[in-house]
């Protein structure tokens, strides 16, 4: 399997393939591109027969083999047995089996219209990133020893991915963490996750603004190639591969475990702000996957939905970003929605290249097909499957009390986001799936508000947010966070 970039051009420097190895370090492409499979595996119907009766991690490694081909076999299947276990994604719901790694959860079924929640959150961090970074860690770990080699993750986080990657690389040999975060925005328990850690190879930078100026200045440094080589910077972000495909191995798991049969088909709905979870459903689809249809499901930060609704991708500034109740979803600029346009335009990386370049001049393009629009393809976004909607924090509140009273589960913002968006999609006959993103103690402020009570802790979180924390607080400068970063990698 070799991987393309999205931008690459006749004159671009990473317009030569690569492999799954040379790109796992790495975020962006030398060009300023995303890499992407030259060509998607196909799964076939007698695989997913057999795919049926496998655990989690047998799973994972049967579907990563078809990307990571260069590692061998046998490494990749330990890694795969070493990340999933009961142990690693313990935090599972009364009643549901942590050996399910994803459990589902049928929250309606009624006239042929069935409402189905996916546990993804049960990993350390109490978020569905934890899927993919456990993942991560190990395979960062596995390809810096073979190669006596070190590393300097610089990312961004709106709430989860940064404790999710701090969690998955503390204490990992030859890795250190610098993780941006905008200042006073996440929630109190996702701060207290990230800021508590006191490992000397984590360092969490809290930004004075949102979090797409923390994920510009991610871009900036990927983008300044001599001083990324220098200080051996990568990037878990969603826009790092690796972590998509691990993504991709979750909605075969909902698949399977929600249906019988190879004809059936099932669609899912995803809270999405970086567009990376549900991108990962749309390389699931293009496998072959039998999807009916995904459905995005944002929060104010509607920037998704209206593309989805109308062709138009129309970047917000900073100033004109909500800070909401589901704050990881408090994003205007999507990283990952440059896989899916590549996809949309016929995997033209020339056209894809010139309608970012611009999102950066004019902070945005249009390809309704309208009076002076850059192109037309709007049309055929039905034939991938997307639908979406939005949700306010008034329709949070009211789908809490809803899944508390009528569930009988308590189901964090962004969760609820989806589930109100997915009861405006479902079909009779088709399973629609929910993503659960994170469980609902992540997020108490609102679910105090909601229902009057505390959402419940897993055993060991109780007090949190009493503990030490540590981090710097910098503005979003790049020529200071360079700085930063090269006073504190040793290079």
């Amino acid at each position: 399997m070799q991987y393309v970039s999205t931008r690459a051009t006749s004159a671009s420097a990473s317009r030569n393939p690569e492999t799954f190895s040379t790109i796992l370090l790495g975020g962006l492409a030398p060009d300023g591109g995303l890499f992407m499979p030259a060509t998607y595996p196909q799964v076939t119907n007698d695989e997913l027969t057999a795919w049926r009766k496998l655990s989690y991690a047998e799973l994972a490694y049967e579907i990563l083999r078809k990307f990571a081909t260069d590692i061998p076999d046998a490494d990749l299947k330990a890694l795969t047995a070493k990340t999933y276990t009961p142990e690693v994604y313990r935090n599972a719901r009364e009643g549901e089996s942590a050996a399910d790694i994803t459990p589902l959860r049928t929250l309606e079924d009624e006239n042929g219209r069935k409402l189905i929640l996916q546990a993804l959150s049960n990993g350390p961090t109490l978020a569905f990133k934890d899927m993919a970074m456990q993942l991560l860690g190990n395979l960062f770990e596995y390809a810096l020893a073979k190669n006596d080699d070190e590393l300097n993750i610089f990312g961004a986080t709106s709430g989860d991915t940064g404790s999710a990657a701090e969690y998955a690389m503390r204490g990992k040999r030859g890795v250190r963490v610098f993780m941006l975060s905008p200042n006073e925005k996440m929630s109190a328990f996702q701060t207290a996750q990230m800021f508590s850690l006191q490992d000397p190879n984590i360092f969490n930078i809290a930004v004075e603004g949102v979090f797409d100026d923390c994920q510009d200045m991610v871009k900036a440094v990927s983008n300044d190639l001599s001083f990324k080589a220098r200080h051996k910077i990568g990037t878990v972000n969603s826009i790092n591969w690796a972590r998509v495909v691990a993504q991709v191995v979750y909605y075969f798991r909902g698949y399977l475990a929600a249906t019988t049969g190879n004809e059936q088909k099932v669609s899912f709905t995803v809270p999405s702000g970086n567009f990376g979870n549900i991108c990962a459903g749309h390389i699931a689809r293009m496998m072959g996957l039998p999807i009916h249809k995904l459905v995005v499901a944002t929060n104010e930060n509607d920037v998704l939905d209206e593309f989805f609704r109308t062709g138009v991708y129309r970047v917000r500034k900073s100033a004109e970003t909500y800070h909401t109740s589901s704050p990881s979803m408090d994003i205007s600029k999507a990283s990952n929605f440059e896989r899916f346009v590549y996809d949309l335009v016929g995997q033209d990386s020339e056209r894809t290249a010139a309608l970012f370049r611009k999102v950066d001049t004019h902070g945005g393009f249009d390809l309704s097909g309208g009076p002076g629009s850059d192109g037309d393809e709007f049309a055929r976004v039905g034939e991938y499957g997307f639908a979406s909607g939005k949700s306010t924090h008034a329709d949070r509140l009211d789908t809490i009390r809803m899944a508390f009273d009528d569930y009988g589960i308590t189901v964090d913002t962004h969760t609820a986001d989806g589930i109100k968006v997915a009861r405006e999609h479902i079909e009779a006959g088709v399973p629609m799936i929910v993503l659960e993103t994170a469980l609902a103690a992540k997020f108490n402020e609102t679910i105090l508000e909601a229902i009057g009570v505390d959402a419940e802790r897993p055993a060991g979180f109780e007090d949190l947010e009493l503990l030490p924390q540590k981090f710097v607080l910098m503005r979003p400068n790049v020529d200071e966070m360079k700085t930063f970063i090269a006073a504190h990698t040793g290079l």
